[in-house]
């Protein structure tokens, strides 16, 4: 058995074969969400708007994804940013379904509340940016924690013009692309997290629902 003993916070604790089957999971799809944003916005930038709808698909794909396989501690940050990406996925439908799929990037143009349908997608990717600095101290990491809601709140509210939004976006996407290729290398015990700290806190929630022990 291919199994790493290390010693956590609470006591020791094991780095399996699934562990490292969902590291990679998350790495490759959080990888899949940075080239997905990275692929939209050249081919806005190229080709103009029509026929960006795959792009933004395949870049909720690769994100949700990566938030079945991200390690939070915190398993109400993780439903938070789950939940944001459930909307942010409704949102997306909603806007595809009201000004069609390839009428998406014009319609944020024109209307720019259309923002708040498919902003918490992106939320939910700023706060994998957060928890990526958090763990880590990258400055990558921060760069799409702070740049990705600055261009998007900043266009909402008027302070940004869509050229300087798509500029910041642009940066945060290369962020993003720096941040996956500098995970690949790490060990997977880095993105599991210590997992005596996930027992620690499975069991307190234990104890405030005993009844659940009994089924």
């Amino acid at each position: 058995m291919n199994e790493t003993i290390l010693q956590g916070i609470y006591g020791p604790y094991v780095i399996d074969a699934r562990d490292r089957r969902e590291v990679l999971g998350y790495r490759l799809a959080l990888l899949l969400a940075a080239v997905a944003q990275t692929a939209l916005l050249l081919h806005w930038r190229l080709l103009g708007p029509q026929g960006l709808w795959p792009w933004l698909a395949l870049l909720a794909l690769g994100l949700g994804l990566a938030l079945r396989w991200i390690h939070i501690y915190l398993r109400p940050l993780h439903r938070s940013l789950q939940v944001l990406w459930l909307l942010g996925c409704l949102g997306t439908g909603v806007m595809a379904w009201r000004v069609g799929p390839d009428q998406m990037i014009a319609a944020l143009g024109q209307q720019r509340l259309w923002l708040l349908a498919i902003g918490p997608l992106f939320a939910a990717l700023a706060g994998i940016g957060f928890k990526e600095f958090f763990c880590f101290r990258r400055v990558e990491a921060i760069g799409v924690t702070l740049l990705l809601p600055l261009a998007l709140l900043g266009y909402l509210v008027g302070l940004l013009d869509p050229a300087t939004s798509a500029g910041l976006m642009a940066t945060e996407s290369a962020l993003l692309l720096v941040l996956c290729g500098r995970k690949f290398p790490m060990p997977a015990a880095a993105d599991v997290g210590d997992k005596s700290v996930f027992a620690y806190l499975a069991g307190l929630e234990r104890d405030h629902h005993p009844r659940e022990q009994l089924s």
